[in-house]
């Protein structure tokens, strides 16, 4: 089957979202990328037991982070979907996309400034 998604989709593979560190996704925005999502298994359904739950708490926490220094949160997301729902991801790569696309650029890629939120 061939998926039509966004080719500025990059895609990163990893064994389970519940390797995807708080890090990786501020790497990827401190980058430039306009924004990122982690797509892994349905609730319930991880192959390394709760791994999907760690990428959604570190997901949130992501957000709140964004939040706090007043960049927008819709810029990460989570999804959870089984491996034979590939239409379904490429219409998520495209969502996303079209999300992102909406927000505007990334501010750090462009310069701009992150307006600064009280402490």
């Amino acid at each position: 089957m061939r998926l039509s998604y966004p080719t500025n989709v990059r895609i990163v593979k990893v064994p389970c979202t519940g390797r995807v560190a708080i890090i990786h996704l501020m790497k990827a925005l401190e980058r430039g990328a306009d924004g990122v999502f982690v797509a892994g298994c349905l609730e319930g359904d991880c192959h390394y037991q709760a791994g999907n739950l760690r990428a959604k708490k570190r997901v949130n926490y992501v957000k709140q982070l964004l939040a706090n220094i007043g960049a927008n949160p819709e810029r990460v997301a989570m999804y959870n979907l089984s491996a034979g729902m590939g239409p379904r991801f490429a219409e998520i790569a495209r969502e996303m996309t079209e999300k992102v696309r909406q927000l505007g650029p990334n501010p750090v890629k462009t310069g701009g400034a992150i307006k600064e939120v009280a402490a």
